[in-house]
């Protein structure tokens, strides 16, 4: 890959990871309750998804799946229910109060449902697949192997998601300290419930001649 398309393909990977989405929504909530090493977890899951889309896109299965209506609309309605299913888990999550009276969320779940979590938020967002189809191409030199020019894109735009995540997560883990009455986290479930529920719902929208 020439340095003229690695660098148009940074800028454009800096654009997708910046710009909002349940993947930022899903890193601000953790970040926000369980801190950011904690978090870590959950981003190595939207990670892992987003080299998964990446290298089935880049494979030409992901145009596949574009092309079909039935395949489309299947992860589509899965994406959308797992979202409004997620925010409405959060939304409804218990507060626990310690013994200096000091509220706090439930405690955290596994790491590796942190990770199970943002797998799912990312490899059911069909936004990401379309996106993902619609753009590499634009990118790939068809003279040049396909493996080092995907494995190169994959480190690149995984590079800069990590950082943009754990941006998010930092920025939201240092609110911590506005939260610790049960009225205040109670607030803060429920608004990054609502936000994913919306982001879930807006999924049903989505539709393929959007690409």
């Amino acid at each position: 890959m020439a340095f003229q398309s690695w660098f148009a393909f940074f800028l454009a990977a800096c654009l997708i990871a910046i710009s909002p989405g349940s993947g930022a929504v899903l890193s601000m909530s953790h970040g926000l309750s369980y801190g950011v090493r904690r978090t870590s977890a959950t981003i190595l899951g939207l990670e892992v998804a987003l080299v998964l889309i990446l290298v089935i896109a880049g494979a030409g299965v992901g145009s596949l799946l574009v092309a079909s209506e039935a395949a489309f609309n299947t992860i589509k309605i899965l994406g959308a229910a797992y979202l409004i299913y997620l925010g409405w888990s959060q939304w409804r999550s218990p507060v626990h109060v310690d013994d200096a009276q000091a509220a706090r969320p439930a405690a955290p779940t596994a790491w590796w449902q942190r990770a199970v979590t943002g797998f799912l938020t990312n490899a059911t967002n069909p936004k990401g697949i379309v996106f993902m189809v619609a753009v590499l191409p634009q990118f790939i030199n068809h003279e040049r192997p396909l493996w080092l020019q995907l494995l190169l894109m994959a480190i690149t735009m995984v590079a800069v998601d990590l950082v943009v995540m754990h941006g998010y997560a930092f920025a939201a883990s240092r609110m911590q300290r506005f939260f610790r009455d049960a009225k205040a986290v109670r607030m803060q479930n429920r608004f990054f419930g609502g936000v994913l529920m919306l982001v879930g719902a807006g999924l049903f929208f989505f539709k393929r001649s959007q690409q």
